[in-house]
């Protein structure tokens, strides 16, 4: 059987923000997330976790391979991180979720169920300096158990969670340890992994911008304007009509592109006999001033096809 002491070191949730949403200028941020089966699909692993600096992928790691591996960019960082080492921990982290996963399923008498373990934790560097930390699992997508630092102690959230707070409350150096690792050991490695990546996380990639018609029989007109490919997430993006700023139909949701980019998208229904200005306004902090693009519907008076567009 795994002992405990060092669940210290160990595991993430998927309930609420997998990741923060923005992340201002000097703050950083490392997140673990695991995700557990108890009966997955052939050919698939039990567990699988990921590990994020920021909102950014860094390595993962699956019961199948054993082998914590680097993503992104930071497959091309040589001497970053000790990956065999990193595995071996992994691994350790591995028998601490089975175990707690079979003790679950235990405590509801329901071993050949299928049920899923969900874990997030990790730390926050702040620009002032400060730090802050989250330890939080949750059982078939309900929070099970989370730990407060404050007092410190596991908080139940679930009746079988009360079993797997006095498993890990056995000795009050446990305690002591997941504190630690949350306010001490956490956020110093993150000032490590922040020592080869602050030019991947504080990068700027300025939004490629394309603006869209769309007109089918009938009266209406759809315009769209897509933002895509930039970096960081935060994005502003809105229609407006001769200058005046328009309530889009649908969109504004921010979306990962791939490569570790986002885009966005606004869509806004007009009459297909109107004649006005309509531009995209588009805000991101690494353009040096807000950017325009305009659909100038006088320039196609009669038009009818579908999928026209202008970009920038």
């Amino acid at each position: 059987m795994v002992t405990m002491v060092p669940v210290l070191l160990s595991l993430p949730l998927l309930l609420g923000p997998v990741v923060p949403q923005e992340a201002q200028a000097g703050c950083y941020s490392l997140t673990y997330l695991y995700t557990g089966l108890s009966r997955p699909r052939e050919g698939y692993p039990w567990l699988q976790g990921t590990v994020f600096l920021n909102d950014q992928a860094f390595f993962r790691y699956d019961s199948a391979s054993g082998k914590a591996e680097p993503l992104g960019p930071w497959r091309h960082i040589q001497r970053m991180k000790d990956w065999e080492k990193e595995s071996q921990l992994q691994k350790f982290r591995e028998g601490i979720f089975l175990e707690t996963l079979q003790d679950i399923m235990a405590y509801y008498n329901d071993s050949n169920g299928s049920h899923t373990l969900q874990e997030r934790l990790g730390c926050e560097l702040q620009n002032n300096g400060s730090s802050g930390a989250f330890w939080k699992s949750a059982y078939d997508g309900k929070d099970f158990i989370e730990f407060n630092k404050e007092i410190p102690a596991w908080v139940p959230l679930d009746p079988a969670a009360w079993n797997t707070k006095k498993k890990w409350e056995a000795e009050e150096v446990y305690l002591q340890r997941a504190k630690a690792y949350l306010e001490e050991e956490c956020p110093r490695i993150l000032q490590g992994y922040l020592n080869y990546s602050r030019h991947i996380l504080d990068r700027q990639d300025p939004p490629s911008v394309a603006v869209t018609r769309h007109t089918t029989t009938g009266e209406n007109t759809t315009l769209t304007c897509q933002a895509y490919d930039f970096y960081p997430r935060g994005i502003g993006l809105h229609w407006t009509r001769d200058g005046e700023v328009q309530e889009s139909e649908s969109g504004g949701d921010v979306l990962p592109s791939g490569g570790g980019t986002y885009l966005s998208s606004v869509v806004l229904e007009v009459s297909s006999q109107d004649r006005d200005l309509y531009s995209c306004q588009v805000e991101h902090s690494a353009l040096a001033q807000p950017l325009s693009v305009p659909w100038d519907s006088k320039q196609e008076t009669g038009a009818r096809s579908s999928g026209e567009t202008q970009s920038q």
